[in-house]
């Protein structure tokens, strides 16, 4: 099931999740992070001195020497980030990490992403900057939200996808937030008038169907699968990852031979080449929504529908555990759960396998992790539990 060469040799050993409100968090994003990693350690029954490589993405500020001091690191022997793609490149991470570990370079990677506004300030900012060329900006498109409006748009006007679906996976987000006592919608199920009604970003997204910031950290201790057997939880092997774009996909010229897809077509043919998992063999997915059409065309990129019969499978009872065929964003995804660049979805992918999750899959063995849908670049992750 996994690749000879490279993945089922490294799992993940320990997770840490810190998390607060936009502009509320109680420490600096370098404070912040250091607890992440070492609540990741505590997780594992680990030595935070025993870190010797770190992997981000994103354009994360945090660089890997300003942690060692507060860590007691003994010796630094990877530092990395995915480069571009925002939070496309979140699985990607993972690769980076994997490869270190599988080869020598490394012996206990840990893959982080920290966000506090009040240091890195607003990640819609920073988006812009990245990603929205003169060429963008000049026509008048000025933020993320307007670039995948012009895609949601060819994706429901062009490919004849129904908005509803749109609706459905919005809902099974907030339907697993409002049961998680972790996540910002804790206690909060989605009101369908208030989501059908809420204020326009840019059609045809309305409030709620965005992502919204929240300040935090997260991080996800990587060691061999071996080494991780006799740690403190059960590990969860990376199965696989592939990371990268097609042909004409970017953000130069909005000029893609596929423009309502969110990227992802390749990178999912190649994750299932590689360890021979297919959709029909995936348990619970943790889908990175950063606009609920890219969400929609995540799923459709990744082979569990298509255009055509979406809305038979895009469905509310669908996509809800403990029933669901398949149960999406376990804890409450970016839209309900909380947004620290999706950091989050990693976290749950091992949470959910290893039946720590607020809303379980029952038997769940395979997770895939789907990166930012849209980004210039994209990567996808297949997590497994170690009797698979």
């Amino acid at each position: 099931m996994t690749s000879p060469n490279l993945m089922g040799a490294v799992s993940v050993a320990g997770v840490g999740l810190r998390q607060y409100k936009r502009g509320k968090a109680p420490l600096p994003e370098q404070g912040v992070l250091v607890h992440a990693i070492v609540d990741a350690c505590e997780d594992a029954g680990f030595d935070p001195a025993l870190i010797d490589g770190f992997v981000s993405y994103g354009d994360d500020k945090n660089e890997p020497v300003r942690l060692m001091s507060d860590l007691g690191t003994r010796e630094l022997r990877l530092n990395a980030q995915m480069w571009g793609g925002g939070g496309g490149g979140i699985a990607g991470a993972f690769g980076l990490a994997a490869s270190a570990i599988s080869t020598g370079q490394a012996t206990a990677v840990v893959v982080f992403r920290a966000l506090v506004q009040n240091n890195s300030g607003r990640m819609s900012a920073a988006v812009m900057r990245h990603h929205l060329n003169d060429h963008l900006v000049g026509a008048g498109l000025v933020s993320p939200a307007q670039i995948c409006a012009l895609r949601a748009q060819r994706l429901y006007e062009h490919h004849k996808v129904p908005q509803s679906v749109a609706e459905e996976l919005v809902r099974a987000s907030y339907y697993h937030g409002s049961r998680n006592p972790e996540a910002t919608a804790f206690g909060q199920p989605l009101d369908l008038d208030a989501y059908r009604h809420g204020r326009w970003i840019a059609e045809p997204f309305r409030l709620f169907d965005c992502s919204r910031e929240n300040d935090g950290a997260g991080a996800l201790l990587l060691v061999s699968s071996e080494r991780a057997r006799d740690l403190r939880k059960a590990p969860v092997r990376l199965l696989g990852v592939a990371n990268g774009t097609a042909k004409g996909w970017g953000d130069l010229c909005e000029n893609d031979l596929d423009y309502a897809s969110a990227g992802f077509r390749p990178i999912a043919r190649r994750l299932w080449e590689q360890t021979g998992v297919t959709p029909a063999d995936v348990d619970v997915v943790q889908l990175y929504e950063n606009f609920s059409a890219q969400g929609v065309a995540s799923l459709i990129d990744h082979g569990f529908c298509s255009y055509e019969n979406v809305a038979e499978f895009i469905r509310f009872d669908n996509l809800i555990a403990p029933s669901g065929r398949l149960p999406v964003n376990t804890a409450g995804g970016n839209f309900a759960h909380g947004f620290v660049h999706g950091i989050g979805m990693a976290i749950e992918s091992v949470r959910v396998l290893r039946g720590e999750s607020a809303n379980p899959v029952p038997d769940a063995k395979i997770c895939l992790m789907a990166g930012g849908p849209g980004a210039p670049t994209v990567s996808s992750a297949l997590f497994g539990r170690d009797d698979l």
